[in-house]
């Protein structure tokens, strides 16, 4: 399966985690990898909460002594980057969760005096120490908790095995409940082929309720690490605004560069050759009538020609039915052309911004152009839709599939096109199994 998305260049992107099925989930490496990041939360945590209190302490404690104080709470507060790398290795590697690298330290101003306002009023690096902080109370619950899952359901689940074990000469099996065989009183035990059974059946329960609870206490781990060790939220809009921008730009001039190519390929060359008839049919008009009027009749002709291919060029820049009559109209036009029969449904609440509608139109003609040229398929659909605040467009046929943005092909350009208006494009085509193209635009 091909599948393309918007990602910002130069950026670890984000690797969707695979989720195993409910029954395969206790033997899944997902699981235990999540279990292990969970109960080595206590330790990191415990290790990273003695080295950021102990040392912000000192550093602040020894603040009047400037040579000392602040250069060892800018030491810390700077160190802290390299435990959140550090963490966020640790979540690749047993979560599968790819956090990008939050921006580089930058010193403001030159020398060791400014070297120490940089550091000491790192973001980074004061999310970094917070995360350390945090990390020990949420590590000892992990911890707790996935010790007592898992040891839950390994003793109720072995039972049947492990009761010889719990037997003695005053002891029939484990005690539920009571004070003990010294001490005497109305005490239960899980003893007999019924109460065996049901504490079996307890631990089938938690072998496969474990991995649940312990995804559901991993996703709070990995906002944690998204939150607190990712890059911050500003310098991420900061960041894709500049992509978009970037692209918006380079669409911009790519579509200039066409229509240039289209007018000089085209409709001028058309009129330069029609002006050159004209100029020969008028030398023409008094020796040889019949020859001219022979080459007005082609300069008509070839008028004809230039005008179809100016309207076909104004059309491809901004068709008058989108303007007039919206989407609906516009792709119904687009889908009769196309060669095989594509059924459209547009249900949208209100038209939206005209640059995002152009872009929309574009976007379906193009995919559409791609599935009559290269599909193979017998039939297609468009369905436009609004999912919240955005515009969802859906182009989906029944061909040999196969096709990838990756590859360079005019995908590629969609995904430019669509990111310039901050949309996605994904596409997910296996081979044999037709082709599924979704737009998400803003409104």
């Amino acid at each position: 399966m091909s599948t393309a998305g918007i990602t910002v260049p130069g950026a670890a992107p984000r690797v969707p985690v695979s989720r195993p099925g409910f029954w395969r989930a206790p033997i899944s490496a997902r699981t235990w990898g999540e279990t292990i990041h969970l109960t080595l939360n206590f330790l990191v945590g415990l290790i990273g909460f003695i080295y950021v209190v102990v040392l912000i302490a000192l550093g602040i404690g020894l603040t009047p002594l400037c040579l000392i104080g602040l250069p060892l709470l800018a030491g810390v507060v700077v160190s802290c980057r390299g435990w959140g790398a550090m963490e966020r290795g640790r979540a690749r590697l047993l979560m599968d969760e790819v956090v990008r690298k939050p921006e580089p330290f930058r010193q403001k101003k030159p020398g060791f005096v400014g070297w120490i306002k940089s550091a000491s009023t790192d973001g980074t690096g004061w999310r970094g120490a917070l995360y350390l902080f945090l990390l020990l109370p949420w590590g000892v619950f992990t911890f707790t908790l996935v010790i007592a899952l898992w040891s839950a359901t390994l003793l109720t689940l072995t039972y049947p095995a492990t009761q010889p074990l719990f037997r003695s000469a005053d002891q029939p099996g484990a005690l539920l409940k009571g004070d003990g065989p010294k001490l005497g009183g109305d005490d239960i035990y899980l003893t007999g082929p019924l109460w065996v059974t049901v504490t079996c059946l307890i631990g089938v329960v938690l072998l496969f309720l474990t991995p649940q609870i312990i995804r559901g206490v991993a996703a709070v781990d990995r906002a944690m690490v998204r939150a607190l060790l990712g890059p911050a939220f500003l310098s991420k809009q900061v960041e894709e605004l500049t992509v978009s921008r970037g692209a918006a730009v380079d669409t911009a001039a790519s579509d200039m560069r066409r229509i240039e190519r289209d007018l000089h390929d085209g409709a001028q060359a058309r009129l330069v050759s029609l002006a050159m008839d004209l100029g020969m049919a008028k030398e023409k008009m008094d020796s040889d009538p019949e020859s001219a009027q022979r080459m007005v009749v082609d300069a008509h002709n070839e008028v004809k020609l230039a005008l179809r291919e100016l309207r076909d060029l104004a059309r491809g820049i901004h068709p008058a039915v989108l303007t007039d009559r919206g989407l609906d109209a516009a792709l119904s036009a687009v889908a009769a052309k196309c060669t095989v029969p594509v059924a459209v449904s547009v249900e949208l609440p209100r038209r939206p911004s005209a640059p995002v509608e152009q872009v929309a139109y574009y976007t379906v003609s193009e995919l559409l152009t791609n599935v009559s040229k290269h599909s193979g398929a017998s039939s297609a659909s468009v369905t436009v839709r609004a999912e919240r605040d955005r515009l969802v467009a859906v182009v989906a046929d029944n061909g040999r599939g196969g096709a990838d943005p990756a590859h360079g092909t005019g995908l590629a350009g969609l995904v430019e096109r669509v990111r310039g208006v901050d949309g996605t494009l994904r596409v997910e085509s296996p081979k044999g199994g037709g082709t599924r193209a979704t737009v998400s635009l803003p409104f």
